[in-house]
């Protein structure tokens, strides 16, 4: 006896007694004619139009619904309330199975038609919702839970994998369990081959998809491949042409024939597409949010690097335009620029820094009226006065080269001594007083005419 994973793969061989094709061009809002090729098959046929890929409308609103046509003659036409650009898959079936009839790989709904009439602009949601454990993971040969909310199903619900030019099949359902959280479900183990896109739908009394579908990528496991479950007979995509025949893969509108093998790679891993009766769609909202603020502190941080770099660059403008200025030199003029450069390239010092040797002038001594000598004391005003004409005289000076010291000019110098012996206090008294000066023109007169009158003070 066949084990019970096997017995859908008895049905997919079937394939081969008829198939279809989709005799017209897709478009939206537009009737899709099927016809069917071959013999073999056994009326009421089935044709299951399943969404795939991304919603081509703003903001990805899911609009498209599994539509589950029924007919009993060899061909068929039926209103596609697809968008346009949007892509479908066909699955057709007849009275002896699900998808004994083949399936197409994903069309595209050609534009050239203005009718939006057949689809709304809400998001649509599934009437009876599915899920699996793990979510969004199907592993080759691995089990995974599929479970549902057991009041809202009418009847008992089945389910069915679908690749997209390849095979299709029924999934077989063991004793059902309850689990808390979970709800009503069976566990079913992947008989798939890691790679290959499976659309997942199912439905109840109410027909095929109106649970939704999940599309995914068949994934190997994390410890390693596990072949058991593989043989000969695992569903896979489909040598050869697919069913379908010619028909638009692409926005062009150019007819393609499959062929080969199909894994369905041009479907985004663990993603939910849209549904017909109802769809289980599933946006990643954290993702969005995370890709947003991922963006703006992007922007953010290359808007201040960019101002960090501004300010360093005009800084470094400003230093280097301080460094080049020209600089002036406040003990030369203007006139003594070449004389001082080539005095600097000779090592010489500049003029202002010539040193002077200080000359001590000879003391004058001066002998009073008794014949005695008198000492010598030095005049702090001429000493001064000297000092400030010689300093005046070489800071003031633009001389090219440095001349000797100025010739010095006599001074005398008196020094008051005491006339003797302090006598009788009854005597004659006798007072000095200083100079006055009163007879000295303001600006004129010698120091020696001063001295002498001091002098004549004193005695």
């Amino acid at each position: 006896m066949l084990p019970l994973a096997a017995l859908p793969l008895l049905w997919a061989l079937r394939a081969h007694a008829y198939s279809f094709s989709i005799t017209n061009t897709p478009q939206q809002c537009q009737n899709l004619t099927l016809s069917i090729t071959g013999s073999g098959g056994t009326p009421p046929y089935t044709a299951l139009v399943l969404p795939y890929g991304a919603s081509p409308l703003p903001n990805n609103t899911e609009v498209r619904r599994i539509q589950d046509e029924t007919f009993d003659g060899t061909s068929a036409s039926f209103l596609l309330a697809y968008p346009s650009n949007s892509q479908f898959v066909v699955v057709v079936s007849d009275a002896t199975g699900f998808g004994t009839g083949g399936t197409s790989t994903a069309a595209q709904v050609q534009t050239g038609s203005s009718d939006s009439s057949c689809y709304g602009t809400t998001q649509v949601a599934p009437v009876l919702p599915f899920s699996t454990v793990p979510e969004n993971q199907l592993v080759q040969c691995s089990p995974i839970r599929i479970w549902w909310t057991a009041s809202e199903a009418q009847g008992t619900p089945q389910f069915y994998g679908i690749i997209p030019g390849g095979e299709s099949f029924h999934i077989p359902e063991p004793a059902l369990t309850t689990v808390t959280a979970e709800g009503t479900g069976f566990n079913w183990s992947v008989p798939v081959r890691a790679g290959t896109t499976v659309i997942l739908t199912g439905g109840d009394n109410r027909g095929i998809g109106v649970s939704g579908s999940i599309t995914q990528n068949v994934q190997e496991g994390i410890s390693g491949t596990d072949n058991s479950c593989l043989n000969a007979t695992s569903p896979s995509s489909t040598p050869g042409t697919p069913a379908g025949g010619m028909y638009p893969t692409g926005s062009n509108g150019a007819g393609a024939s499959k062929t080969g093998s199909q894994t369905g790679s041009a479907s985004a891993t663990n993603t939910s597409a849209a549904a017909g009766g109802g769809s289980k769609s599933k946006t990643n909202i954290g993702a969005i949010v995370g890709g947003v603020i991922g963006g703006i502190t992007a922007l953010v941080v290359a808007g201040l690097l960019l101002l960090f770099f501004a300010r360093r660059r005009r800084f470094h403008e400003k230093k280097g335009r301080r460094n080049t200025a020209h600089t002036v030199d406040l003990l030369h003029g203007d006139g003594d620029g070449e004389e001082h450069d080539m005095a600097e390239a000779r090592g010489e010092l500049p003029q202002f820094y010539q040193p002077e040797p200080f000359l001590v002038p000879d003391p004058t001594i001066a002998e009073s009226s008794d014949g005695r000598r008198q000492s010598t004391q030095t005049s702090s005003g001429d000493a001064l006065l000297g000092a400030h004409a010689h300093q005046s005289s070489v800071s003031t000076s633009t001389r090219k080269t440095p001349a000797g010291p100025s010739a010095m000019r006599p001074v005398n110098i008196i020094q008051h001594e005491d006339g003797g012996e302090e006598g009788d206090g009854d005597g004659e008294e006798t007072i000095e007083l200083p100079p006055a000066y009163t007879h000295i023109k303001k600006g004129t007169g010698s120091r020696a005419n001063v001295a002498a009158s001091e002098a004549d003070v004193g005695h």
